[in-house]
């Protein structure tokens, strides 16, 4: 048998994305139905939700939001794919977004490629560009330091003490 030339051989990329850590299709964590969580979610690979969640949702790869599911908050991701339930959010992606029937989803939606199938409820705003810098950072590093104030500068001296 000749080498591969110019290929991975099949079960090479396999076993490489399994040591990676996760398969493109596979899906890391589930938030199943009648389940609820409140709070912040910061992932790796696929994640699903299919019960109610309420929060900061952050991750670099595919959210997957399910039927029966209801989320509410801010979400930026890699990918968003909402397939039904509710959804009243501002979605950014840094990649893309699709929207599916039976959803109903409520709020501002940003990424470079946004998908409505038709028998979706959106109710809100929707800009289809690529995601700014300061998009794509998380609400702690979009919050700048405290700062002092400068001290004043030969162009604006400060006010005379005698109160002319």
């Amino acid at each position: 048998m000749e080498p591969l030339s110019g290929q991975d051989d099949p079960q090479r990329v396999e076993a490489q994305a399994a040591q990676a850590g996760h398969r493109p299709t596979e899906i890391n964590a589930l938030l199943g139905r009648g389940t609820r969580f409140e709070g912040k979610l910061y992932f790796e690979g696929r994640v699903r939700l299919d019960g109610d969640f309420q929060g900061e949702i952050r991750g670099d790869d595919v959210l997957v939001i399910g039927d029966g599911a209801r989320v509410g908050g801010d979400i930026l991701v890699g990918a968003c794919i909402v397939t039904g339930g509710e959804v009243s959010a501002s979605i950014r992606a840094r990649t893309a977004i699709e929207l599916y029937a039976p959803s109903k989803v409520t709020g501002a939606l940003h990424a470079p490629a946004i998908f409505i199938d038709r028998g979706v409820q959106f109710d809100g705003t929707c800009k289809m560009a690529p995601l700014d810098e300061a998009d794509t950072r998380t609400s702690k590093e979009a919050t700048p330091p405290p700062s002092t104030p400068a001290p004043p500068t030969p162009a604006s001296p400060a006010p005379p003490a005698g109160g002319e």
